[in-house]
């Protein structure tokens, strides 16, 4: 379960990917008319109303993208069978359509019921697509329905389970629905306090991939927060709306550049070159893109402590952040890109104030953090004798992606023990046959982290470029098997 569950994690990174197009479409259109959202100006207009038909959209967007993501060939009709899950469930759940087929006056309809086109609704299209996917992309019928057999069998499957799916949701959507709403409420209604609270569970869920769960239910709009969508739209409460997002910058930015000089000042001597190339490009990233997996994968196992320290401190920037009414957004991630596009945004608050709050983190990241490794003698990255890369001749020689590809499919235990290889943004996500054959010590010496969540999964912490090393591996195992 803990697989699948970190599966739909990565899936959902395929739809999420799009966010960046729509901010930097409006972000650049609200620089144009900050004051007319469009109204005076036509290129702005253009843009913005790009922008909108992906943030507007998103619920198809998870639908197709989640049923791409989970399929195991990550194959197009999947894709399609997402989009027909969608235009089932929500033609069939609309409310004129529901006030028709339970026999009630459309004023009767519950409320639930106008929200059904939101994200929870397309994971679940996107789950019902992929396994359907999964299960039927091969079968064979009669030879008079051949043209019907395999891959094209798969959206006409789910366009029939989908009917199924949406008589259940009939029943079952208004009282999800409620439930889903209660808990945005019970945690929005502590204002600061929620705000804090959301951000210290966003980094808590990072280790298994399931943080977008909770994100899906503040960030859009699923119990009526939305506060990204909100936010770029121009259509919520200045110096509110962004109090979900904005507590990331200091973070992102500052904070965990902080945390990367102190595992650099306290790595041994003859440790600090190596560790300065692995920290060096990561808190880059994670400054300039709001990428933070490369640094925190690198803590988060050598020295938990460390990392329960950084879940409070993300808590508390949001805390502060929300307190004080500075607010900014993301389309993507917290990263200098976001912010400068959404600093001029309507809704942008006082969004300088998060870089003198970031300067702040920095310090405290800093001082914290190094005290810490310091005193307790945390064996973090450096501080202990460093794995000697191991030296595997590379047959490309030219290529970097694939050349790092060959390293680690020998060091996963070769062709033989990967049966499926995928990836989110910094990790690949694989399948093996035992992973106890995988080498750790090999990995390590390559990546940047290894987890083994079972015997059968395993994740290897690459970084920004890990589309590129995914498809030249699984260019490898073919090749291995003359596929």
């Amino acid at each position: 379960m803990l697989t699948y569950l970190q599966k739909l994690g990565r899936s959902l990174m395929v739809p999420v990917a799009v966010l960046p197009a729509a901010a930097v479409l409006m972000g650049i259109g609200y620089w144009i008319d900050p004051t007319g959202w469009g109204s005076n100006s036509i290129v702005a207009a253009f843009l913005i109303k790009s922008g909108a038909a992906l943030i507007d959209n998103m619920g198809i967007l998870f639908a197709v993208g989640v049923a791409f993501g989970l399929s195991r060939e990550q194959d197009g009709p999947a894709a399609l069978s997402g989009l027909v899950a969608w235009l089932v469930i929500t033609t069939l759940l609309a409310p004129g359509t529901v006030a028709a087929l339970q026999g009630i006056a459309p004023e009767l309809v519950s409320t639930a019921f106008g929200k059904i086109e939101n994200q929870f609704i397309g994971i679940l299209c996107g789950v019902v697509a992929a396994e359907t996917y999964n299960k039927f992309y091969k079968t064979e019928l009669p030879l008079a329905l051949a043209f019907f057999s395999g891959k094209r069998l798969v959206p006409i499957l789910t366009a029939s389970f989908m009917i199924v799916v949406s008589f259940i949701l009939m029943y079952l959507w208004p009282i999800i629905f409620g439930a889903l709403v209660n808990f945005g409420i019970s945690i929005s209604s502590l204002g600061p306090v929620g705000a804090g609270l959301f951000g210290f569970f966003n980094r808590l869920l990072i280790p298994v991939g399931l943080h977008h769960a909770l994100n899906s239910v503040f960030w859009f709009d699923v119990a009526g927060i939305n506060d990204i969508g909100n936010f770029w739209a121009g259509t919520g409460i200045r110096g509110i709306t962004g109090m979900y997002q904005a507590g990331f910058f200091p973070i992102m930015m500052f904070g965990l550049v902080g945390a990367v000089l102190a595992f650099i000042h306290t790595a041994k001597p003859e440790n600090t070159a190596k560790v300065k190339s692995i920290f060096l490009a990561a808190a880059f990233a994670s400054f300039f893109t709001g990428i933070t997996e490369p640094i925190e994968f690198a803590f988060m196992f050598l020295a938990p402590g460390l990392y329960l320290l950084h879940a409070i401190l993300t808590g508390l920037s949001l805390f502060i952040a929300s307190s004080f009414g500075f607010t900014a957004g993301f389309g993507f991630s917290a990263g200098l890109v976001d912010f400068v596009l959404s600093s001029r945004l309507p809704m942008a608050n006082m969004p300088y104030m998060l870089i003198a709050q970031g300067l702040v983190f920095f310090v405290i990241y800093y001082v914290l953090f190094r005290f810490l490794i310091v005193k307790f003698d945390l064996k973090t990255l450096g501080r202990d004798v460093m794995d000697e890369e191991v030296s595997i001749t590379s047959t490309s020689g030219s290529d970097k992606h694939t050349a790092l590809a060959e390293k680690l499919l020998v060091a996963l235990g070769g062709a033989s023990n990967i049966t499926l290889v995928s990836n989110c943004s910094t990790r690949l996500r694989l399948e093996v046959m035992d992973s106890d054959i995988v080498n750790d010590a090999q990995v390590k010496a390559v990546a940047t982290g290894l987890i083994k969540g079972s015997k059968t999964s395993v994740q290897v912490i690459v970084g920004p470029t890990v589309e590129f090393v995914a498809a030249a591996l699984n260019t490898l195992i073919k090749n291995s098997y003359n596929i």
